[in-house]
């Protein structure tokens, strides 16, 4: 059966939900994988050319899940297998039987030779299988992977939505920001359901500023969600949201008609005590230009969203 990243396991959504909380860990690179990355850069350039050839060699498949699914596999073997200075090959080998393994999951019909040909290097037949099944051994033979979209639709019920299209508006940026989410190492560390929670957060605070509140407080007071973890992942979050849009908490900074502390919106918990953090002041000048900033990236958000619609439209 294809794997369906929303919905991995074999159960229905609603029975399926206390499982996928309850064994999310076991898909996710070792608790010190992110901490290790950073120790040197040799590491982060390995995960990076991996990363860099997966994009490359998954392109042509018009398919944002299969290169997720493979990049998950990466970071999970890469995790419990570091690689050597002496075999600048295997980051190659690697790349392509982590996009194999996906390929055969998301029974496509595409296979590692229709990649290795045009990308004019070929590894045989028997390496690559042999690679693969190293792979499936850090992984368990865990190859259903359990990751953020897994929990996206559980997150958004919580929401109460009444409007299809918008429902699907808040996905949408939630993917983009989701997969942009996971290049960075620092978000490595968190489970999956709290990037899909922080994703969420970030998406509904662009698109629907005014019920924000409400949408925060629904993924806060769920008892499968760990609140501090929530708002560390929300803080790194909110620099991935802000590539091409609004920032999560610049709403805050545009509706002020003076000076204001660039801190003060920066967190997603009211129950962070402001006076323990230093605060940079900015001046009225710096102010006014931000909320033009501001107003031109939600024009342009605006402009964005329309065509959504206009595209749903004509899809009905």
């Amino acid at each position: 059966m294809e794997l369906d990243l929303e919905n991995p396991l074999l159960s229905t959504f609603q029975d399926s939900i206390p499982s996928l909380f309850l064994v999310e860990a076991d898909h996710m690179p070792s608790l010190n994988y992110s901490h290790c990355l950073q120790l040197t850069d040799f590491d982060i350039s390995v995960r990076q050319e991996a990363i860099s050839l997966i994009s490359l060699f998954s392109s042509n498949f018009n398919d944002p899940f299969l290169p997720y699914l493979s990049i998950n596999y990466l970071d999970r073997f890469l995790s419990t297998n570091p690689l050597m200075k002496t075999k600048p090959w295997a980051v190659k080998l690697i790349a392509i039987s982590c996009i194999g393994l996906a390929l055969k999951m998301k029974e496509t019909e595409y296979s590692v030779s229709d990649i290795q040909n045009e990308e004019g290097f070929v590894f045989d037949t028997e390496t690559i299988e042999r690679m693969e099944l190293l792979i499936l051994g850090a992984l368990q033979w865990r190859m259903r992977s359990i990751t953020p979209f897994s929990f996206v639709n559980f997150f958004v019920s919580l929401f109460k939505f009444k409007d299809p299209p918008l429902v699907q508006d808040l996905k949408a940026r939630a993917t983009e920001i989701i997969f942009k989410a996971q290049n960075d190492i620092n978000l490595l560390e968190f489970r999956p359901s709290v990037i899909a929670a922080s994703a969420l957060l970030s998406a509904s605070h662009e698109l629907f500023p005014l019920q924000f509140p409400c949408f925060q407080k629904a993924i806060s007071s769920c008892s499968y969600v760990n609140e501090d973890n929530l708002l560390n992942c929300c803080n790194l979050m909110q620099e991935i949201a802000m590539d091409g849009y609004e920032s999560v908490w610049e709403a805050e900074l545009s509706s002020c008609s003076t000076p204001v502390n660039v801190l003060d919106g920066q967190y997603c918990s009211s129950s962070t005590n402001s006076s323990d953090t230093e605060m940079t002041k900015i001046t009225s000048s710096e102010a006014t230009a931000a909320a033009i900033a501001v107003k031109t990236v939600r024009l342009e958000r605006e402009i964005k969203r329309r065509k959504i619609r206009q595209k749903q439209i004509k899809q009905s």
